[in-house]
């Protein structure tokens, strides 16, 4: 496997091939052959840019396939153009997976369905743009939910959590994504269409003995694992949050020979899933909260493994800094009210079907507190969610903090054995004095995974120097410690040049094999996981970031964003609360369409694009972006729901009033202007 170290810091790498002439011509071959859609304008291109990480690719289009069928004839179009492809849920990988120069197919808009559910099996059939609560909601009349839930959970689809092997709070409780797959059905890059799960030594010979492709493919996958067998069971760390690599581990006797385990978490790089069958767990149907304060997260770190032994099914961390910022702005106030004294805390959460078991196990719990932790504790489910709050509110409060840099992501989902979390986290934080940065600690305290968001300079080639050092010395504390790369949000580009610090150049060779097995021209998602792009290049806010000014007189002050439209837009970090379904009221116009583009984040980021000029005009008079804005209704819905104060509301009327400079509205805007005219001759 090689790594592209020849590519400057700040640089933007592109291993699509194609030229614009190209482009368009793929454009049109796919639009003839799928019953779907398919957008290949620079509308789509700029909205499809980013996911919610620190990179930015512009993909040749985005197809939106009916079904399976449309999938396999896309995928023959684009191999016939040599096109790279990568397959995307809700956007919201935080490692660069969900972005690159190839054809995204975005599966959320059609194949959205429960196939099957099997309450008595306790299993799901489902396809990949399936949102995460919509199954749980269909299965909780049975008992029954699907375990691991991201902090995304309302709009994340199961396609995506299959490609990140997503986790989440009840991880700890019912595992991670991987654990949870029974089948998948899947596509390669060259048509083969296969049916993966279990595979007992039968019928791995049977389909090792098979002519062409799929017996390729299982005769690569038996050598592969009979090769590295003892360097698997030596290399891979046995902790509850591992999520760097490819999962060979799976590929091992005693786990069966699980294929499609196997392809968990390999990011889009290997095939694209056209439908899972999962694992359905019972659902605890009595929750209780106890949030425990300590003098200081470090503290509670080093508390977690004796808190084990109690048994919770979610154990949450959150750091003296994050409510710092959250009382700056204002944020969930009277859930920081319902926290015990103390500089960081635990969220301890019981659940089960006996409450007089659980009074007993809460009140094992306290009794075994030492005397400088606090506790409070919450039955009932109204004033365990405003406590959950302060745990839900760290990516808004950390992102844009008045006052500081943004906090970024890069170097925020590492996991650790859980006995040695408070040692990982002094030690991160010590780096981050060394390199003046700020950060906060929140996550997965329970299985040895902390999330952080630090003030990392990017936009500078210092700044950019600066990190990469920060980075690797990162790396080296956490593998030292026994620890992940990854141990929620997978590789993607961010960790994926690291994995080689991680497993050792012999592995990171057997992962070059796994995905040439798969996809032997190295079309699937290039450059992400597997010989990746350096993980300072392709950067969203890189060196190269310079939006283009506009001329004219601005009319709203954006005092937050120092007078910039370019900067406001850019609050937007593609977390995606704007394509849920489930509460608040952003974003009406996309449940209604289902379109990105009618969402927060589509028109965000089509107003990021439009100031960059690349490919979207940098004009007032931009019609992406007018097309965007047309159906927002000015609601002001996420200026109250956006976890990062996205003020569309604001940005429209700024955006229309030089759009329509020197040129007549519509009527119905002058019928509303006079309106209060109109009112005074009616009195």
């Amino acid at each position: 496997m090689t790594i592209a170290h020849d590519a400057a810091p700040g640089s933007r790498v592109d291993r699509s091939g194609l030229d614009e002439s190209a482009r368009l011509v793929l454009g049109r071959a796919l639009a003839e052959v799928i019953r779907g859609d398919v957008e290949f304008g620079s509308g789509a291109r700029a909205e499809y840019s980013t996911d919610s990480s620190n990179y930015r690719q512009v993909p040749l289009g985005v197809v939106f396939p009916k079904d399976a069928g449309d999938v396999v004839a896309a995928l023959q179009v684009c191999r016939e153009h040599n096109a790279p492809v990568l397959g995307r849920g809700a956007g919201t990988s935080l490692a660069g997976q969900a972005c690159n120069v190839g054809v995204i197919f975005e599966f959320s808009r059609h194949m959205n369905a429960i196939v099957e559910i099997d309450p008595v099996h306790r299993r799901a059939v489902v396809q990949p743009g399936v949102v995460l609560d919509d199954l749980r909601d269909a299965v909780r009349e049975h008992g029954l939910t699907f375990g691991p839930d991201p902090s995304t959970h309302a709009w994340c689809t199961l396609g995506g959590m299959i490609g990140n092997n997503s986790c989440g709070t009840h991880a700890l409780y019912a595992g991670k994504t991987v654990d949870n797959v029974e089948r998948l059905s899947v596509v390669t890059y060259d048509g083969v269409e296969l049916d993966v799960g279990p595979t007992n030594d039968a019928q791995l010979a049977a389909l090792a003995a098979n002519e062409g492709r799929v017996g390729e493919i299982y005769r690569g996958l038996r050598d592969l694992r009979d090769q590295h067998a003892d360097l698997i069971q030596a290399r891979y760390p046995d902790i509850p949050r591992r999520v760097s690599g490819y999962n060979l581990d799976d590929l091992l006797p005693e786990q069966g020979f699980h294929i499609g385990r196997a392809l968990v978490g390999s990011e889009s790089t290997c095939v694209i899933v056209t439908e899972a069958t999962l694992r359905l767990v019972p659902d605890p149907p009595i929750r209780r909260l106890v949030v425990l304060g300590y003098p200081d997260i470090f503290a509670g770190g080093d508390h977690v493994p004796e808190l084990l032994r109690h048994d919770p099914i979610g154990l949450e961390a959150v750091d003296e800094r994050l409510t710092q910022l959250m009382r700056s702005q204002k944020l969930n106030l009277e859930s920081l009210q319902l926290l015990p004294p103390g500089g960081g805390w635990l969220l301890f959460e019981f659940g089960g079907d006996d409450p007089d078991q659980l009074e007993q196990r809460i009140d094992a719990l306290i009794a075994d507190l030492p005397d400088r932790v606090t506790w409070a504790r919450a039955d009932d489910p109204v004033t365990q969610q405003k406590m959950w709050a302060a745990r839900e509110s760290a990516l808004g409060a950390a992102a844009h903090p008045p006052g500081h840099p943004p906090h970024l992501e890069g170097w925020e989902d590492a996991a650790v054995p859980p006995e040695k979390v408070g040692e990982y986290m002094r030690r991160i934080t010590a780096l981050w004095d060394e390199y003046g940065y700020q950060g906060v600690w929140y996550g997965h305290i329970g299985q040895g995974c902390l999330h952080t968001r630090n003030t990392f300079d990017l936009r500078t080639p210092e700044g950019l120097r600066a990190y990469r050092s920060y980075v690797e010395r990162a790396a080296d504390i956490c593998l030292e410690l026994g620890g992940s790369l990854s141990g929620e949000h997978g590789d993607g580009q961010a960790r994926g040049e690291l994995l080689t610090k991680m497993y050792g150049p012999e592995l990171v060779e057997a992962f070059g094999a796994f995905k040439a097995l798969w996809d032997p021209d190295g079309r699937m998602n290039p450059g992400k996981l597997v010989d990746p792009y350096p993980l300072d290049t392709n950067l969203r806010h890189g060196p190269d970031y310079a939006p283009e000014p506009l001329p004219g007189r601005k009319h709203f002050a954006l005092k937050a964003d120092h007078g910039s439209l370019a900067e406001a837009a850019s609050r937007c970090v593609g977390v995606g609360r704007c394509r849920r379904f489930d509460t608040g009221v952003m974003c009406p116009s996309y449940r209604a369409t289902r379109d990105e583009t009618h969402s927060t984040r589509g028109r965000a980021k089509l107003l990021e694009e439009m100031f960059r000029g690349e490919v979207t005009a940098a004009d007032w008079r931009n019609d992406d972006v007018y097309d965007a804005l047309d159906l927002c209704l000015s609601c002001k819905g996420c200026k109250v729901d956006c976890p990062t104060g996205v003020d569309m509301a604001t940005y429209k009327a700024e955006f229309l009033s030089h759009y329509y400079d020197g040129r007549l509205r519509p009527r119905a805007a002058y019928a509303l202007g006079l309106l209060p005219w109109a009112s005074r001759l009616a009195t």
